[in-house]
């Protein structure tokens, strides 16, 4: 099962030190800091409200925990929507957090994650750069929640499309990655291997540490010995680096490591 899924863009707006330091610290697995330094914004202003979810579900997804909190940050930037893409990204934010609680198993929340997704389809124009990130989690569902690779591969490939129209990598590590996993499934090694190196190799350039490590375990899985040992145990050192996160992987990296 593909566990993670993503959320924002994973970039810094130009050189904002604010965003930077965001980034930073979200990309270390400092999730509650990131969201500190966002909270007197987020309070106002919708769009850092949206960001300030993001980073909480995100920690919910890697952690297994603070689902209380990225509850309240959600409901703060539902409030604060005033638009239809704000109202979109709320929604779609929302059917995000009810997918991530239905994956871990915290709560079968799996019809308001359709529903929220729904509702963001609704809102959200064609041809927005949120569109692909709605298409990318529309995928998830049907993965791991219906069971259909097939209509899992097809919203993978729209999100794919739409996050390389508007050059958004981080989505980019997400879409070779899971469009990689449903390769591997079927067989199909050389792409899988491709879409798995393309994933690491964008968050290695983004300097995205927190997801470097189940990058290198997907890709250690289409690989054979001796290199998915090795992938596996530098997989292994930056999970222990980060204190143990995301929490799901412990099981899939070398003995030592848990």
């Amino acid at each position: 099962m593909a566990r993670t899924a993503m959320s924002g863009t994973g970039t810094t707006a130009g050189n904002d030190p604010l965003q930077t330091a965001v980034w930073r610290l979200r990309s270390r697995a400092c999730w509650a800091d990131a969201a500190a330094l966002l909270e007197e914004r987020a309070a106002t202003d919708a769009a850092t409200a949206l960001q300030r979810v993001t980073l909480l579900v995100e920690r919910c997804l890697y952690t297994e925990q603070g689902w209380a909190e990225a509850e309240d940050a959600l409901r703060t930037a539902e409030a604060l929507a005033q638009d239809d893409g704000e109202r979109g990204a709320a929604a779609c934010e929302r059917g995000h957090l009810a997918y991530a609680a239905t994956l871990l198993r915290v709560r079968d929340r799996a019809d308001e994650a359709r529903a929220a997704l729904g509702r963001a389809a609704a809102l959200i124009a064609p041809g927005a750069p949120g569109r692909a990130l709605l298409d990318f989690r529309r995928g998830l569902i049907a993965e791991n929640l219906a069971g259909s690779a097939q209509a899992a591969r097809a919203a993978y490939r729209r999100a794919h499309a739409g996050a390389t129209a508007h050059d958004d990598q981080f989505l980019l590590s997400y879409t070779w990655r899971h469009l990689a996993g449903l390769a591997l499934r079927e067989g199909e090694l050389t792409e899988a291997r491709h879409g798995f190196a393309e994933s690491l190799r964008i968050r290695e350039e983004l300097g995205y540490l927190v997801g470097t490590a189940p990058a290198l375990v997907a890709l250690a899985d289409a690989e054979a010995d001796p290199e998915a040992g090795r992938l596996r145990a530098e997989a292994t050192r930056l999970f222990r680096l980060l204190g143990g996160v995301p929490t799901w992987l412990a099981d899939r990296l070398t003995p030592s490591a848990a």
